[in-house]
């Protein structure tokens, strides 16, 4: 948040996938941001159509206790505003329970889970509170698989302290878990020597390590695109903003890094540096994390206008003129 103005001045564009503040997917107002390939207004947005899937679709939802449990901070608080009009929209009744950094205290919250008796639970949390939530949950006996984690609640530190009590505990995330990809079997061979141990030690095909290597592959391409333009060398922050502004990735060249399903295909533009991409749902087994769902639309009618709200609002109040795209 705070090194968003600090980019058009030092020409260092930001590439914050999948988190920072959501309005910057407004690339009109934010030249130098960028949040592809989906946001926490978008995600939450994915969470609340797959809970609506569960329950026989979105229009079952009047009448359903949600509860958002999420860390005390700007982070934590992103996807608040997304699904109080979700909540509206929808007719399910929204309690949103914050929990300060960083998180080991949450006697009281799940106190106020079990007097509420939600349907579902939503969390953002950060660090140890991941975990101790998950804990929590367990320990009042609350359906775990009603209960699902943004990205960043849903990696193997989240569900592993509790093992086979987590089993059922959901996360959204928007790349796959597991080591059934080429690129796996690639970094296998020419990173660790055909060491499976020693890649296992190094969290090879965990949650976070796939999000690594996704972004690797982002980052990488958007190279690629600036110097198909301005040429075989090392690029500047601007010529490095223009590529990244101008990325495309394809089915096809996701195939050829042996990526294809571990993320999806990729297309940002001058206008939308999120571009919007689904969302898919795991599940904790007790031993590992398995993708669930089909990738999940995102409501881009409820989030995109909000977007741009916020980042008019912004812009007014930076003296910023957005650009023309």
């Amino acid at each position: 948040y705070q090194l968003i103005p600090k980019a058009p001045v030092d020409q260092v564009p930001i590439w914050s996938s999948g988190y920072g503040r959501t309005d910057a997917a407004d690339g009109r107002v934010f030249k130098w941001i960028f949040n592809a390939p989906t946001t926490y207004w978008s995600q939450a947005s994915a969470v609340i159509r797959y809970i609506g899937s569960q329950e026989g679709g979105l229009n079952n939802l009047r009448g359903k206790k949600i509860v958002h449990i999420y860390h005390n901070s700007a982070y934590g608080k992103e996807a608040n505003p997304t699904l109080e009009v979700l909540s509206k929209k929808f007719g399910y009744k929204l309690m949103l329970l914050a929990v300060d950094h960083p998180g080991q205290e949450q006697k009281a919250t799940w106190l106020q889970v079990r007097r509420y008796r939600p349907d579902y639970i939503y969390m953002s949390a950060w660090g140890v509170m991941g975990q101790v939530a998950v804990k929590e949950a367990a320990s009042i006996n609350f359906p775990m698989d009603h209960f699902i984690g943004n990205w960043w609640s849903g990696s193997e530190s989240e569900v592993r302290p509790s093992g086979m009590k987590a089993k059922g505990y959901k996360s959204a995330t928007f790349n796959g878990a597991g080591s059934n990809w080429k690129v796996h079997r690639d970094i296998l061979k020419h990173v660790y020597n055909g060491d499976r141990a020693k890649a296992l030690e190094n969290k090879w095909g965990e949650v976070l390590y796939n999000r690594t290597v996704v972004g690797a592959i982002f980052n990488i391409e958007a190279v690629r695109t600036a110097q198909n333009r301005y040429g075989k060398k090392p690029m500047t922050g601007a010529q490095m903003r223009w590529g990244i502004e101008n990325l495309n990735i394809t089915k096809s060249r996701l195939k050829e890094l042996g990526a294809d399903g571990l993320t999806l295909p990729l297309k940002i533009t001058c206008s939308d540096h999120e571009s919007g991409g689904p969302v898919i749902i795991q599940q904790w087994d007790g031993t590992k994390w398995s993708m669930i769902s089909d990738w999940i639309p995102v409501m881009k009618d409820v989030v995109r206008p909000m977007i741009e709200k916020a980042a008019a609002a912004y812009a007014k109040e930076n003296n910023i003129t957005p650009r023309d795209c």
